[in-house]
């Protein structure tokens, strides 16, 4: 009850914070609405007992009475609606802001490469559509609760022993969130099955994946395996539900019981001559009305405990993205390297599994210099890179920048020095000149800057095809938006990357694994002449990865990844001196092309 007390308070927050008129307005209209339905049986109680007395001008009154209760109770609760229900959907839109902001605005992806993570977010998403539900909800027990206590007050100068009918309202109460917790812990254990048919369900509808279904005959595939998944959730919450009404009913069988009770006490009274046909009349509406209060709050409370779960969920996110900051930072970034960027026992293994992905590994990136990390799939590339963007900090070691432990420079200020371009790019479906010019925020909309980056990216043969130039409206999420090869797409997220002019680091992750190996040979030439003139105003540090061997000749040292280790390093001819495993690969790779 407490987590749920607190999310009321939550929402109540958000909405103050939204617009306090609005909030304010739906408060005092809903809980005006509370006060006409208890009203309205006291002045039927008074219009009985007058027109059984023959008093025709009480009567009168009393009825004008229950008339204004009657539009109080069809009325106030509407003009309530007006207001909260913008307010609802503000909330809504502030809370899927949160999730962004949670999700992005960490100093690195370890949450969202967890899949228990994963999952936790994916159930927050869902639940965090029930908001307006959960508003109202807030609203509506407030009004229950002041409509309770002024029906229990009524219900007690009737008879005091009515009083107990709201207790036997408890057992409802008590049910209905053990019912709760019940369909909550169902939702948790299909949380995964729930993902991964959403996952099939996106790849049967979405545009890319359209060739590949039809070719390899997939359709019937991926319909069996995503019924398969919903199937065995749908069977789940199914138990689940069936277990929840089985609570739901046991409670509401209890105040049956003791609603039918009072009822015949108060006939009892009148028929003794102890209460008036009024008094009958008033506690037949006022238990009806409890009856309708507590059923209400039932099915209120259960959209509250709801949101209650999405409101945990968002506290234990705040705080496992909190408990992952970066430590105080207090050594400024270098204006220019000098000496470069070293490994020093550098360990590394995911957050939550016990598999060592680096282990010892002691390297020098020099400064000015270009440097080809080389290696077979799952040796390591990738992980070297995220130590290098720090989206992960290492298990054990350091990595100093000049000397300085890059887990002491501010890594907003680090990351400001730093260009990036990955293979699983993102599509930024934004004007094409946004999309290149994200890559250095301040100039996103600057022409000369894009352009000067897409020339650099050898890339400026893209836009040449779109018909309006980099004004062209990218993306199949716009009716008039132009669509692109994937090979497009990658060139603008090259040109991205060399938005920054003069980094202190720019790494290239297999960028070009759309393109054959001649073609990215020749593309990394181009991009190594850049990488000295930005090594020579900055010491700035190209790093190229890439599994293909035999297209990072040009580089001044190229490091062989393999089992999590530093396997050996130097340029190509000492490597290929050595006769070790570069060597062995690199002639094994291009035998493959001769």
């Amino acid at each position: 009850m407490k987590e749920t007390l607190r999310s009321a308070a939550w929402l109540l927050r958000m909405s103050w914070t939204q617009n306090r008129l609005k909030t304010g307005i739906a408060l005092v209209l809903i809980l005006s609405n509370a006060l006409a339905a208890p009203l309205m049986a006291l002045s039927m109680k008074w219009l009985t007992n007058d027109a059984l007395a023959g008093d025709a001008a009480g009567a009168g009154i009393a009825g004008f009475a229950v008339a204004a209760c009657v539009i109080g109770v069809l009325t106030l609760g509407h003009f309530a609606h007006m207001a909260y229900f913008e307010l609802s959907e503000m909330n809504q839109l502030d809370a899927e802001e949160r999730i962004i902001a949670l999700a992005n605005g960490s100093a690195g992806i370890e949450h969202q490469e967890r899949a228990d993570v994963a999952d936790k977010l994916a159930v927050l998403e869902q639940e965090i559509q029930q908001i307006q539900a959960g508003f109202y909800a807030v609203l509506a027990l407030s009004s229950l609760a002041v409509a309770i206590g002024l029906t229990g007050i009524l219900l007690a100068l009737v008879n005091p022993i009515l009083l107990l009918l709201p207790l036997v309202a408890l057992p409802p109460l008590f049910t209905g969130r053990r019912a709760q917790l019940i369909i909550d812990k169902s939702r948790d254990e299909t949380a995964q099955d729930t993902r991964l048919a959403m996952h099939l369900f996106r790849l049967a509808t979405g545009a890319g994946p359209a060739k590949e279904l039809r070719v390899f005959r997939l359709q019937t595939e991926l319909k069996r395996r995503h019924a398969e998944l919903w199937e065995r959730t749908t069977r789940t919450l199914w138990r689940a539900q069936i277990k929840a009404t089985a609570y739901r009913a046991a409670g509401q069988l209890v105040f049956a019981g003791g609603y039918v009770a009072g009822v015949m006490i108060v006939v009892n009274d009148a028929i003794g001559g102890h209460r008036s046909i009024g008094d009958v009349v008033l506690a037949i509406t006022l238990a009806a009305q409890v009856n309708q209060q507590i059923s209400a709050a039932v099915s209120l409370l259960h959209d509250l405990q709801r949101i209650a779960r999405a409101y945990a969920r968002f506290e234990w996110l705040e705080k496992y993205v909190a408990e992952r900051e970066p430590t105080q930072a207090d050594h400024p970034v270098p204006e220019r390297l000098h000496d470069g960027i070293h490994f020093n026992d550098v360990a590394f293994k995911y957050p939550g599994t016990d598999r060592v992905i680096l282990a010892g590994v002691n390297l020098h990136l020099p400064a000015g210099s270009t440097v080809a990390i080389v290696g077979e799939n799952g040796a390591g590339k990738s992980t070297l890179v995220k130590l290098l963007c720090r989206f992960y900090e290492p298990t054990a070691g350091t990595i100093t920048a000049d000397g300085s432990d890059m887990a002491r420079i501010p890594l907003d200020k680090w990351r400001e020095r730093i260009a990036t371009g990955f293979q699983d790019f993102a599509r930024f479906e934004f004007v094409a000149r946004q999309t290149v010019g994200v890559g250095d925020l301040p100039f996103v909309d600057d022409q000369a800057a894009v352009e000067g980056a897409l020339e650099r990216a050898h890339a400026t043969d893209v836009i040449g095809r779109l018909k309006l130039g980099l004004s062209t409206q990218l993306g199949k999420s716009y009716t008039e938006g132009t669509e692109l090869s994937g090979g497009q797409w990658q060139k603008l997220a090259l040109g991205r990357a060399m938005m920054r002019e003069l980094p202190l680091v720019l790494i290239l992750d297999e960028p070009t694994s759309a393109l054959d190996a001649e073609a990215e040979h020749n593309l990394f030439e181009r991009y190594a002449e850049g990488a000295r003139r930005v090594g020579a105003a900055t010491g700035g540090i190209t790093v190229l990865v890439s599994h293909r061997f035999s297209t990072v000749r040009m580089a001044d040292q190229i490091v062989v990844v393999a089992d999590g280790k530093v396997a050996e390093a130097g340029s190509h001819q000492q490597l290929m001196k050595n006769r070790g495993l570069y060597a062995e690969l690199y002639e094994l790779q291009a035998s493959a092309y001769e």
